[in-house]
């Protein structure tokens, strides 16, 4: 649709212009720091950074019936620069010119709510937003997006050149970075840390074909973020990991999509979050205190975290109903199906805690929650989902059992609709699916499957047949009628089929 089409009074709002003062800031010391170059922690204190404009409220001087205008008359433009996250630019990357968005078809994911049985079952209204669907296949596409488009603004402007993106991933990641880096080359190029033997090789394929250098190295993910980490502040490459801060920009997406889902009334919504290295809830949260303080949305709702006991820090460190004596311990992580949540060290850990708190207070209460579900419900709940007309991955699992585990304690209601995030394509985690029909997970898993849930092909021989089509030797005639009609009968019995009267 062209801008001619539109109603005067929105023309103006259709292409936005660059905008705001945007500064990292330290949540350690509060120190600023220009965004003119690319930092991950404070150089003052070490503690990790948020991008903040300084010019945010701006933004409130625009109605809130004006905002949702804006957003959706921005969906029937054929513009690239804003059909993705950017659709939200003032809100996600007001300092990037729409010259320099890179766009991939990230974003607008799309929610489906689950079938009355599976919602009877569950005992709650809910959907799925499937963020699968992004063009590496998970949800870090939307922070990807964020970082790559503000690295082609600084590479095409002339203030960064040769850059080297690398990250520390458990799969993800790593497919994300290796796919927008190849997209800019050959200015950028990539490498990827991995620990060994712990990626599906689904995801392992995946920045492979994407031409970046994957390492492997013993232990787990957090031995590879230390030794990125180490890169990042000895050499000169990009991290992009959910350390910078740009990677959260571009994840609040997630938020302003649900808000414009439900025409931005969030009374009585819930969202539920599996936690893995914290970049996602802290993002979930950040975009929902944005609208909210614009008047967007007019509440502010309910968030669960959810982690599996295998790999918790977070769930633990709020055990403690007192702020003052809590006090974060990173966990030795042990095996787990959610794969891309198998983090015992996540590096935002302080944004979370400094979110959350800001969170409670605009909400005037406890909006904020944390659930810790079992490996074996993981499993469970996934294929659940997934008879019942989901495809949603482990971390989709994660997060259904999560609002089972939040519904039991009371913290959603029957009056709640909530959004289930299943994080990745459940392809990437087939692997787990077959260990589970097959009755072949290790015991350090803690999954046994239930019959119920088993599932497994069956070979039709029929009796009586004694030659049987090959691709070689195709039957004919007499004896290929007779094995059609042998075959389609032992369906009929397997299946206990009425025949036609």
């Amino acid at each position: 649709m062209k801008i001619e089409d539109f109603p005067n009074h929105i023309r103006p709002y259709l292409i936005p212009e660059v905008s705001g003062h945007v500064v990292y800031r330290c949540l350690g010391c509060g120190a600023e720091y220009d965004i003119s170059r690319l930092l991950y922690t404070c150089p003052a204190c070490g503690s990790v950074l948020l991008l903040v404009d300084l010019d945010f409220d701006r933004l409130k001087k625009i109605p809130a019936k004006t905002w949702h205008q804006i957003f959706d008359y921005r969906k029937m433009l054929n513009n690239p620069a804003l059909s993705g996250i950017y659709r939200y630019h003032e809100f996600v990357g007001p300092v990037i010119p729409p010259w320099a968005v890179i766009y991939l078809g990230e974003g607008h994911t799309s929610m489906v709510e689950a079938n009355q049985y599976l919602q009877n079952l569950v005992g709650v209204r809910f959907y799925f937003k499937n963020e699968g669907q992004n063009p590496s296949a998970s949800f870090k596409d939307r922070g990807m997006a964020s970082a790559f488009s503000y690295i082609n603004f600084l590479v095409t402007s002339g203030k960064l050149s040769d850059v080297l993106a690398i990250c520390a991933s458990t799969g993800d990641t790593s497919a994300s970075v290796a796919l927008y880096a190849a997209y800019l080359q050959p200015g950028v190029k990539s490498a990827v840390l991995l620990p060994h033997r712990k990626v599906t090789p689904q995801q392992l394929a995946q920045p492979l074909g994407n031409g970046a250098s994957v390492f492997e190295i013993p232990g787990v993910f957090d031995d590879c973020m230390k030794v990125v980490e180490a890169l990042s502040e000895q050499y000169n490459v990009a991290l992009l990991n959910s350390k910078n801060a740009w990677r959260i920009w571009g994840q609040e997406s997630y938020s302003y999509e649900i808000a414009e889902a439900f025409d931005y009334d969030m009374d009585h919504k819930a969202m539920v979050v599996p936690i893995g290295n914290a970049g996602n809830i802290t993002a979930v949260i950040s975009g929902f205190l944005k609208f909210f303080e614009v008047g967007v949305i007019n509440s502010l709702p309910k968030i669960i975290g959810v982690q599996s006991r295998h790999a918790n820090p977070v769930y633990r460190y709020y055990l403690e109903p007192d702020r003052k004596k809590r006090k974060f311990t990173p966990v030795k992580v042990r095996p787990s199906v959610a794969q891309a949540a198998m983090i015992g060290n996540p590096v935002s850990m302080p944004r979370v805690v400094k979110l959350v708190e800001t969170y409670n207070e605009k909400a005037g209460g406890q909006a904020v929650f944390f659930a810790e579900v079992k490996e074996q419900e993981i499993m469970d709940w996934q294929l659940t989902a997934n008879r019942n007309g989901h495809f949603v991955c482990t971390q989709g699992g994660e997060s259904l059992a999560g609002l089972l585990a939040a519904k039991k304690r009371g913290i959603v209601g029957k009056d709640d609709v909530v959004v289930l995030d299943a994080t990745a394509h459940a392809l990437k985690f087939a692997g787990f699916q077959a260990m589970y029909f097959e009755d072949r997970f290790p015991p350090e898993f803690e999954i046994k499957p239930k019959k119920s849930l088993q599932n497994a092909p069956r070979l039709i021989r029929p009796e009586g047949i004694r030659i049987l089509p090959t691709a070689e030797k195709p039957l004919k005639g007499k004896p290929f009628e007779q094995f059609v009609q042998r075959t389609a009968e032992a369906i009929a019995e397997e299946l206990k089929l009425k025949r036609i009267k």
